[in-house]
């Protein structure tokens, strides 16, 4: 069973919103996936999401680092880009599991690319512009995946 819902924003700053309203209802073992192109606004969903679990720190793409970890917040934030990986054996060397099934919120940017290893319980985020709706438009949806 999946619900799906679909959010309009037309700022940076309602797409922060969205995200920082998502970190609040976070619950620890969240895995939440995000897909959209590059310059979408992906960083800026995430920096909301941040914002929600009490994250102050600079929040920024860890696209060649993998994964970065925010433990400052209410519960850790395991800030996953999986843009530049190889093949899957790379997350295994980085002990993906431990994050994924770990006691924070996982948040995995361009998962598309990881698919066979996402969990079955997840939200799927995809935001997508329309520049006929205007420059700052984005449509984001969220896609609630098992149980």
């Amino acid at each position: 069973m999946s619900s799906i819902t679909t959010i309009e924003t037309y700022s940076a700053e309602e797409t922060a919103e969205l995200g920082r309203r998502m970190g609040l209802e976070a619950k620890p073992g969240d895995v939440y996936t995000l897909v959209g192109d590059l310059g979408v606004g992906k960083t800026v969903f995430t920096q909301g999401i941040a914002l929600g679990l009490g994250i102050t720190e600079a929040i920024s793409s860890p696209t060649f680092t993998i994964v970065q970890v925010y433990e400052e917040g209410r519960m850790p934030f395991y800030h996953f880009d999986v843009y530049r990986i190889g093949d899957i054996e790379e997350m295994d060397e980085i002990g993906y599991e431990d994050y994924f099934y770990g006691e924070g919120l996982t948040m995995i940017e361009w998962a598309n690319l990881i698919e066979e290893i996402l969990p079955e319980k997840r939200k799927e985020i995809t935001i997508e512009k329309d520049l006929e709706k205007g420059f700052d438009y984005r449509r984001i949806t969220i896609k609630e995946v098992g149980e």
